[in-house]
């Protein structure tokens, strides 16, 4: 093995994952980085368990498997949908001292085990997974996620991250259920950038209207909008765009609204790290 070798380890904490998908991304992996990395796909990504890639005891056993194995230097979320917060609480008391040294990388609803590791002193990061090979333009998206993995390629970072404030990233809807619970890292100080997907109008400023309503949210340096995509129509039209809905919110309970973000649900979806950049070097 490459002394430089990075070996990154794939677990499904939520949905599952089609293994011809994962044969496509370890292809460009092998392609494109040669003996620089190694992907390892947890045999449980395949699973099934109803909408789950697996049992819950089964996603968190994977998890904790590949977390805290000192041979992995990331462990990546293979998709999204749905589940990785029924993991958490047993995922973040099962990790040994082995999981410290890993960059946890994914986003939407990982961001549950995401803001959980975050908390507690671990290196988090959003950016693309696995599965967004099956996007439009996906394997640029892949792509990027295996360049900050492997190099930490700063060309992959979100553009206005300036090294000098902290960050993180999150889904809208997955922000809103975070709070009240134990999973909720101290966010002040940081530039907070938050994307949505298949949510309506009505739904994007209710949430808004609870994570601005959090007194700890309104310690944030400020908040940047990403892309809110596949929006469903409303009858009757409900008259604000989703950047209007931002900035009313951000306007009445004081927090900077700072601009657009270039993250999403898309292969244009951009690395945040959570925190200083300083701590991923």
């Amino acid at each position: 093995m490459h002394k430089n070798k990075v070996k990154v380890g794939v677990v499904a904490p939520a949905s599952r994952l089609e293994a011809a998908t994962a044969e496509r991304v370890s292809m460009l992996a092998a392609t494109a980085f040669a003996d620089r990395a190694e992907l390892v796909f947890h045999p449980q990504c395949f699973l099934s368990s109803g909408h789950f890639a697996g049992k819950d005891e089964e996603r968190a056993a994977a998890f904790l498997e590949f977390a805290n194995d000192d041979s992995f230097s990331a462990v990546w979320f293979a998709r999204g949908g749905y589940g990785a917060g029924r993991i958490a609480e047993k995922v973040l008391a099962g990790l040994s001292g082995a999981a410290k040294n890993k960059i946890y990388f994914g986003y939407s609803d990982g961001a549950f085990l995401l803001a959980g590791l975050y908390r507690k002193g671990y290196r988090a990061t959003h950016g693309p997974i696995p599965h967004d090979i099956r996007r439009e333009r996906g394997e640029e998206a892949v792509m990027r996620a295996l360049s900050f993995l492997v190099d930490r390629s700063a060309a992959t970072l979100e553009p206005t991250i300036d090294g000098k404030h902290p960050t993180a990233a999150f889904n809208l809807t997955i922000l809103s259920h975070l709070i009240g619970t134990q999973f909720l890292p101290d966010l002040s100080g940081h530039v907070v950038m938050l994307e949505e997907v298949s949510e309506h109008l009505y739904a994007i400023d209710r949430a808004m209207f609870h994570i601005t309503e959090i007194e700890a949210i309104r310690r944030l340096a400020g908040i940047r909008l990403g892309r809110c995509s596949d929006v469903p129509l409303n009858d009757p039209e409900f008259g604000h765009t989703p950047e209007q809905i931002v900035q009313h919110w951000c306007e009445r309970s004081g927090i900077a609204y700072l601009g657009r973000a270039d993250i999403g649900h898309d292969a244009d979806n951009k690395v945040v790290p959570f925190g200083l950049l300083r701590d991923f070097v």
